[in-house]
């Protein structure tokens, strides 16, 4: 009975952790569809948005819920501006070199986060989080704020890229590039709106990650694996498989503390994201956005 209690409980936090790395992944999902390049530096727009979020509050007073619009418009923008500046130039040039400059745009984004934020741990002013308790299972009321802000994030993205011109759009490049663009797609407008999403859902993911522990200039880093395990697992330029992705790897990590030392749950992502590989490299979806 209590390994079953246990189990249950590591599958609710589970699902938690995986909300945040799905979001995290749709957005990798999104900028691999449509650009084609592994974005390394997804990660540190995570961080940026979660201290963005945590300026915001702390300057207006604001309830802490507002961290989040405020973190996805600063995340958003810093893509845009990091894709203007610096990836725009270089678009056309072999994937490799593209991969590089992401791993350096890491590092110049982290570099800022501790230049403006220091290098120390800080936290949101969650308060005193006393859990419900359902049988002998303990829900923390933010946990379940977290994933009905990612319910509500998943299903307004879902609306965009269906019900709107420029989703259509994304959708269409996505699908194949060259035909869309003779069909006269505005190839440069669908980028940028790319990158302003992918931006907005890495902050969605850091913000929800700062509230579910603290924040550090290496958050986002720290689970950039877990974010493009699900990713992988759920089909790499697949946004929608990166749901399941996100939280089939949620839900392995933590269910692996019954086994392992929780240190080694990053270990966990490695090693499914190495077996889709080989395995089945597709992801377990098909389709695209």
């Amino acid at each position: 009975m209590d390994l079953l209690i246990d189990l249950i409980q590591l599958t609710v936090y589970g699902v938690v952790l995986g909300s945040i790395l799905a979001l995290g992944a749709i957005g990798v999902s999104m900028i691999f569809g449509i650009l084609r390049f592994a974005h390394f530096a997804h990660g540190d727009l995570m961080t940026i948005g979660a201290y963005v979020g945590l300026s915001f509050i702390a300057v207006t007073d604001a309830p802490i819920w507002w961290a989040l619009p405020a973190g996805m418009t600063g995340a958003a923008l810093t893509a845009l501006v990091v894709d203007q500046a610096v990836y725009k130039h270089i678009r056309r040039t072999q994937p490799v070199i593209l991969l590089i400059s992401s791993f350096g745009m890491a590092l110049v984004l982290r570099s800022i986060v501790q230049i403006i934020w220091g290098p120390s741990v800080q936290s949101y002013p969650t308060g005193i989080q006393r859990p419900w308790w359902i049988w002998e299972i303990s829900i923390v009321p933010n946990h379940v704020w977290i994933m009905l802000a990612t319910v509500v994030i998943v299903t307004a993205l879902h609306l965009f890229l269906t019900r709107t011109r420029i989703g259509k759009a994304m959708r269409a490049m996505s699908d194949n590039m060259d035909l869309a663009l003779v069909t006269g797609i505005p190839a440069e407008r669908v980028i940028m709106i790319t990158w302003l999403i992918g931006g907005a859902l890495a902050a969605g993911a850091g913000v929800l990650l700062g509230m579910d522990s603290r924040l550090t200039p290496t958050m986002g880093w720290n689970i950039l694996l877990p974010v493009f395990a699900a990713a992988i697992l759920g089909g790499i330029g697949r946004p929608y498989g990166a749901i399941a992705g996100g939280l089939v790897i949620g839900m392995a990590m933590e269910i692996s503390t019954l086994f392992l030392e929780p240190s080694y749950k990053p270990a966990v992502a490695f090693v499914i994201m190495v077996a889709v590989l080989i395995v089945r490299p597709q992801g377990i979806f098909k389709g695209a956005l």
